[in-house]
C-alpha cells in the first residue's frame, strides 16, 4: 500500500483544514487507516483512526469533538476534518494503514506510512 497524505497548510487558531490521504492498492477496505502527528522535538502521537469495514472510529482526547475522521473504500481515500485548530495542533499529520486487529492507537502497529502533511495553527 502507497499513501499520500495532502491538505496541510498555515492556519489561524479557531480555523479548519481537511487532510487527505490517497492510498493505491486493491485491499484498502480491508485496512484500518490512521492519523498521526509529530511536532517539532515530540514524540509520533496518535490522532485518529478508523477500521475498514464497519468504519468504527477511535480518537486522541486531545482531539475528540474537534476532528473527524472518515473513509470512502471506492475512492481508497481517508480524510480527517480538523475544526476548532489550535496551536498545539502544529505538526506533521502522517497517515498509516494497519492490519485490523493488530493496528491501534500505537503507531508502531501500522505498516504502511505515507510522507507527512505540515500543519501550521498561527495564535
Amino acid at each position: 500500500v502507497q499513501l499520500q497524505a495532502s491538505g496541510g497548510g498555515l492556519v489561524q487558531a479557531g480555523g479548519s483544514l481537511r487532510l487527505s490521504c490517497a492510498a493505491s492498492g486493491r485491499t484498502f477496505s480491508s485496512y484500518v487507516m490512521g492519523w498521526f502527528r509529530q511536532a517539532p522535538g515530540k514524540e509520533r502521537e496518535f490522532v485518529a483512526f478508523i477500521t475498514g469495514r464497519d468504519g468504527y472510529r477511535s480518537y486522541a482526547d486531545s482531539v475528540k469533538g474537534r476532528f473527524t475522521i472518515s473513509r470512502d473504500n471506492a475512492k481508497n481515500t481517508v480524510w480527517l476534518q480538523m475544526n476548532s485548530l489550535k496551536p498545539e495542533d502544529t505538526a506533521v499529520y502522517y497517515c498509516a494503514a494497519g492490519v485490523p486487529g493488530r493496528a491501534n492507537t500505537a503507531w508502531r502497529s501500522y505498516d504502511y506510512w505515507g510522507p507527512g502533511t505540515l500543519v501550521t495553527v498561527s495564535s
